[in-house]
């Protein structure tokens, strides 16, 4: 009898393990448009980008942010062609509310490191020679997540971004600490998310 109780006990427990169960990863792909301020260089200047991610369990999760910042520097007249490009790997931490599935809200918290690339463009109306520069940088941010359906929904959110190195403007040239300028800005942004 122990013998029988013992096999039948271990075919529920292995029955259950080998269950095929629903996935609870929760991934998403959202492009996204928006607006860069509060840096010491220029105000208001338009962005947009890809980002994608996902959450296990519906809380925590990981998300990749690509970032492009046309002009970030100036007018091309000023500056020549010139753009600030941020790739980063997040942390992102929310709650859903209405659970994983269908209709819903996801207020969440979003961080991380990566890499932020700045080109300025040789402009031989001001003699300033061309220079771009990768440094290591981070972002920080909140925002939500409201979804229609299975399916879409819209993000809404405010990113800071910085780098580590300082700026100089004046000559378009990027150093290390010098005038104490270090490349950061905000960026609120809106998006479609499809999950």
């Amino acid at each position: 009898m122990k013998r029988a109780i013992k096999t039948l006990l271990l075919t529920a427990a292995a029955a259950l393990v080998l269950a095929p169960m629903q996935a609870r990863a929760d991934g998403w792909v959202t492009p996204w448009i928006g607006s860069a301020f509060g840096s010491s260089i220029e105000n208001g200047r338009g962005t947009f980008g890809v980002s994608a991610g996902g959450m296990g369990a519906g809380v925590v999760g990981g998300e990749v942010d690509f970032g492009y910042n046309p002009s970030f520097f100036g007018t091309q007249t000023d500056f020549g062609n010139n753009s600030v490009l941020n790739f980063m790997g997040n942390v992102i931490v929310g709650v859903p509310i209405g659970g994983t599935q269908g209709k819903g809200l996801r207020p969440y918290v979003v961080g991380g490191v990566g890499l932020i690339r700045t080109q300025v463009d040789a402009n031989s109306n001001l003699f300033r020679p061309a220079a771009s520069d990768n440094m290591f940088g981070w972002d920080a941010g909140a925002g939500v997540m409201g979804f229609f359906n299975d399916h879409i929904g819209l993000r809404g959110e405010v990113r800071y971004l910085r780098g580590t190195h300082d700026m100089n403007t004046s000559t378009g040239v990027n150093s290390i600490d010098f005038n104490g300028n270090k490349l950061h800005f905000w960026r609120p942004s809106i998006g479609v998310v499809f999950r």
